[in-house]
C-alpha cells in the first residue's frame, strides 16, 4: 500500500470509528445517566465507574506486571497477594481461603530454533506443567506420526524415535482464515482446500487412535517417552485467526512444548520432505510439587442481614501461554472494580457483600466448588450471586437457570438501574441448561440463585480464548465501564431489596435436540492435583 493511499485509508477508518463512537451508548466521563429513580447510590455508582474509574491502573498491573495465573503457580501466588492488599486498602475484609493442593509449576524463560536444514527462531512456547531442559540447549531432529495400519507399525515407528522430537499435531495445509478462502478463492480453490484439510485430518486422527490402542492421547505421549524420544511437538490451531491454544503437557519427563500454525507447518514439510530439520529448545521450567492453592475472598459486612449475601464472583486463574486477559482477567477486573465503587458509595450494606476471585476454575471449577462445600451458611443465605466469564464484551445477556420466579426480582433492579447499560440485555427466563461451564454453576447446583453475566464475543472464542494473543490490548474499557455500572448497581438493588430472591426452580426443561435436560449438578471439587495424570 502506497503512503498516500494507507493516508487515506487510515483517515477514513478515523472518521468511521469516530462515527461508530458517537452512535455508541455505553458510559463514558462527563456524561449524565438515565434512572427511574433518583437514587444518590445509584448516581454515585455512575459517577465511581465513569469519572473515577480505576479499571485500566488495575488491569495493566494484573495483566502487564503480574502476568498469568496458572493454578498452583508463584504467578497465581502473586496475584492473590495483590488482589488481598488492594481490597484491604479499600477497606474490604479480604483473606486467602485455602481449599486444597495443586501440582506447582513455574515457567521460566526458553527459546525454540531451527538449527537445520537452516537457521530460523521459532514461534512456541512450552505447555504448562511440561519440565523443562534445565537451562541447556537439547537438539533433535525431528519426526512426525506416520501412516499406521497397525499396532505393530506403531510399535515400529517407537523404535525409530529415540533423540528425536515427535510432531502430534495435526499440520494445517493453510494457516489462512475459511474467510479469507471464501472471499478470494478461485472458483473451486477454497472447497479442494476444504476436503483436502478433511480427508488429511481425518487421517491423522485415526493414525492417533491407532497409536492410543483404545486409550488416551496421554498413553501415546507416555510411549513415545518410555521409547527415549526428546520430546514433542505440538499445535493447537483454532482455524480462523493467527493464534493456537496453549494448554498443559501430558509428559512430566521429557519437554512437550507447542509451534504457531505457520511454524508448525514449516517443521512439519521439512521433515516430510526429508530434509531432516533439527529444532533446538532451551527452557527453564520447574515442578514445584504440590503446593497449597487458595480462593481469593472479600467481605464488606451488612449492617441489618449479615447473615444474607450479595456475591461478586469471576475465576482469577488462567491459564499462561498469555496474561489471560479476557479469560478471566477482564471479569476478574469488573468485580475488584465492583467492589471498590461499592466500598466508597455503599460501605454499610443492608446485607453483606462478598468478593470471590476463584482458583482452579480451568481444572473443573475447583476453587468455587470448595467454597461452597466448604460454606453451607453462605449457601443458605445467598440472595444473589453475579459471576462474569465470557471476554471484554459489554454484557448483553442474563439466564434465570430455572429460578422461574427469580426473574421478577432482576427485572425490577434492571428497570432502576441506567437504561444506558441495561437497554440491549436480552433476558432468558426461565433459561435454558447453558452448560455449566463457569463458577456460577457451583452455585446453582445447590438451588442457589447464580446468575452468569454473558457480555458480546469480541472474538472471544476463536481468537483469544486459552490463547497466546490474549493480551492488555484487547482489553475494551468502554465495555467495561458499561459492566461496572451495570454490576454494581445491581449488586446495590440487591442488597437494598426487602425481597428474598425466590429459589424455586424448574425441573422439567428441554435439553438439546428436543430431549431431556438437567441443570448442572453438584460434582465434588478436586482438592489434588492427579499428580502427573492430565487435567480434568
Amino acid at each position: 500500500m502506497t503512503a498516500t493511499r494507507a493516508g487515506r485509508f487510515s483517515s477514513l477508518y478515523m472518521c468511521c470509528l469516530a462515527a461508530s463512537i458517537l452512535l455508541c451508548g455505553t458510559p463514558s466521563e462527563g456524561e449524565g445517566q438515565s434512572l427511574a429513580t433518583d437514587d444518590p447510590v445509584l448516581r454515585a455508582i455512575w459517577e465511581q465507574a465513569t469519572d473515577g474509574s480505576q479499571l485500566e491502573p488495575l488491569a495493566q498491573t494484573l495483566l502487564d506486571s503480574l502476568g498469568p495465573r496458572l493454578t498452583g503457580s508463584p504467578g497465581m501466588e502473586r496475584a492473590q497477594d495483590w488482589a488481598v492488599r488492594t481490597l484491604q486498602n479499600w477497606g474490604v475484609d479480604a483473606r486467602l481461603e485455602e481449599y486444597g493442593t495443586w501440582e506447582g509449576w513455574e515457567r521460566g524463560t526458553s527459546h525454540i530454533d531451527l538449527v537445520a536444514p537452516r537457521a530460523r527462531s521459532l514461534e512456541g512456547r512450552l505447555l504448562a506443567w511440561s519440565p523443562g531442559t534445565g537451562g541447556r540447549p537439547v537438539e533433535g531432529e525431528v519426526t512426525y506420526l506416520p501412516d499406521l495400519e497397525s499396532a505393530a507399525a506403531w510399535q515400529a515407528f517407537l523404535g525409530t524415535v529415540s533423540g528425536k522430537w515427535v510432531m502430534l499435531s495435526f499440520p494445517q495445509p493453510t494457516c489462512r482464515s475459511d474467510e479469507q478462502w471464501v472471499e478470494f478463492q478461485l472458483e473451486g480453490s477454497g472447497l479442494r482446500m476444504a476436503q483436502a484439510r478433511q480427508e488429511a485430518s481425518q487421517r491423522w486422527t485415526r493414525n492417533l487412535q491407532v497409536a492410543a490402542a483404545g486409550g488416551r492421547t496421554a498413553d501415546v505421549h507416555a510411549a513415545l517417552e518410555t521409547a527415549g524420544a526428546a520430546g514433542i511437538i505440538t499445535s493447537d490451531w483454532p482455524g480462523s485467526t493467527g493464534t493456537t491454544r496453549v494448554f498443559d503437557a501430558d509428559n512430566r519427563g521429557t519437554p512437550t512444548f507447542e509451534l504457531s500454525c505457520e511454524d508448525y507447518g514449516l517443521v512439519y514439510r521439512l521433515a516430510a520432505n526429508d530434509q531432516h530439520p533439527v529444532v533446538r529448545l532451551t527452557a527453564e521450567a520447574e515442578n514445584l510439587g504440590e503446593v497449597p492453592v487458595f480462593n481469593v475472598i472479600g467481605e464488606i459486612r451488612g449492617r441489618e442481614l449479615p447473615n444474607e449475601y450479595v456475591m461478586l464472583s469471576a475465576h482469577y486463574d488462567s491459564w499462561d501461554g498469555s496474561s489471560g486477559a479476557t479469560d478471566n482477567g477482564t471479569g476478574s477486573v469488573l468485580m475488584l472494580e465492583v467492589m471498590r465503587i461499592l466500598s466508597v458509595v455503599y460501605p454499610n450494606p443492608r446485607r453483606t457483600l462478598l468478593i470471590g476471585l476463584w482458583s482452579g476454575e480451568e481444572q473443573g471449577l475447583n476453587g468455587s466448588r470448595a467454597f461452597t462445600e466448604d460454606h453451607p451458611e453462605i449457601i443458605d443465605g445467598l440472595q444473589v450471586l453475579w459471576n462474569q466469564d465470557n471476554g471484554t464484551g459489554r454484557i448483553e445477556r442474563m439466564s434465570a437457570h430455572g429460578f422461574v420466579e427469580a426473574s421478577g426480582s432482576i427485572a425490577r433492579w434492571l428497570a432502576q438501574a441506567p437504561a444506558e447499560v441495561t437497554g440491549d440485555i436480552d433476558l432468558d427466563f426461565p433459561g435454558s441448561p447453558g452448560g455449566g461451564g463457569s463458577d456460577y454453576a457451583s452455585f446453582v447446583c445447590w438451588g442457589t440463585p447464580g446468575f452468569n453475566l454473558s457480555g458480546l464475543s469480541w472474538d472471544y472464542s476463536n481468537y483469544t480464548w486459552h490463547s497466546n494473543r490474549d493480551t492488555y490490548d484487547k482489553v475494551v474499557f468502554d465495555d467495561l465501564r458499561n459492566n461496572a455500572v451495570l454490576t454494581a448497581s445491581l449488586a446495590f438493588l440487591a442488597a437494598e431489596d426487602p425481597q428474598r430472591v425466590s429459589r424455586r426452580q424448574r425441573t422439567v426443561i428441554a435439553g438439546r435436540g428436543g430431549g431431556p435436560g438437567q441443570w448442572p449438578t453438584c460434582r465434588p471439587a478436586q482438592r489434588n492435583s492427579p499428580n502427573g495424570e492430565p487435567r480434568p
